[in-house]
């Protein structure tokens, strides 16, 4: 099985191993990935995903300086085949690396690295589907000003001040016609408006490619990325999806984001609204 991955990566970095596999049929539901990562003090399981054009991805986020070695294992794996694993050096983190965000000391927040977090937080809700220009601004922005944390959502938002359509889609499919959608019958179109036609079962990795290279700008930037999975305001049905949907949902950018060590997680923003 071919397989590409870093050999080198810093402590509470990311390494990514991509391997090739099948395209045939639906591989987001037909098959799976996982990798077992491990060093003298730690030993990690964690789940892969399908990134599009017969390539699978698994991301491990190093916790200690030390030699690690990997397994790979996948529903495409057969049995005479080599064993996939290999083994990287996770190396002292750079001088901007302090590692992820915990609780401290009950009522505080710190780095891994004991640094004292001082949170200072806004919220752009999908400024990450905004054009080129707008997302440049935005960055601009929080780079000139005292922000260390923004909240944005993963799933386009359809709300008063935004009412274009998102430069991506989580899913393949058809999004419902809004060339009448203005700001007098924006009300019409809240949940699932007609015309919406997703594949709930095929996921769109450009859309979460996008939001990896926002979590990367905002990481250069020192800056915490607040993950809203899911959220009421929605007019393309992914609010309304089934059960089952919701936690493929789940696996896949759990999988996808888990590895970026400033990646916090908003289950729902108002949840209570979500019926």
């Amino acid at each position: 099985m071919e397989m590409n991955y870093a050999k080198t990566v810093e402590k509470w970095g990311t390494l990514e191993v991509a391997v090739k596999g099948p395209k045939e049929g639906n591989p987001f539901c037909d098959q799976w990935i996982k990798g077992t990562f491990e060093c003298k003090n730690e030993k990690k399981t964690v789940d892969g995903f399908y990134d599009g054009d017969g390539v699978y991805k698994v991301r491990f986020m190093p916790s200690f300086v030390d030699t690690y070695t990997f397994k790979i294992e996948s529903s495409f794996q057969t049995e005479s085949a080599e064993e996939v694993s290999g083994s990287f050096e996770a190396v002292a983190p750079s001088a901007d690396n302090h590692g992820p965000v915990r609780v401290a000391g009950t009522y505080y927040l710190a780095y891994e690295d004991g640094k004292p977090y001082h949170c200072i937080g806004t919220t752009c809700y999908v400024w990450n589907l905004q054009n080129e220009k707008l997302q440049e601004q935005t960055l601009k922005t929080l780079e000139e000003n005292a922000f260390n944390k923004i909240r944005f959502c993963i799933f386009p938002k359809h709300y008063d001040y935004n009412l274009h359509e998102p430069i991506t889609y989580p899913y393949e499919g058809t999004p419902c016609d809004t060339s009448e959608l203005n700001e007098n019958n924006f009300a019409e179109y809240n949940g699932c408006a007609p015309g919406n036609d997703w594949d709930f079962t095929r996921f769109n990795p450009a859309h979460f490619q996008h939001i990896e290279e926002c979590i990367k700008k905002l990481m250069a930037l020192g800056i915490q990325a607040d993950l809203i999975v899911m959220h009421p305001y929605d007019r393309w049905g992914f609010s309304m999806m089934k059960a089952e949907d919701d936690d493929r949902y789940w696996k896949y950018v759990l999988a996808r984001f888990s590895a970026y060590r400033n990646v916090w997680w908003s289950l729902a923003n108002e949840y209570d609204l979500m019926h």
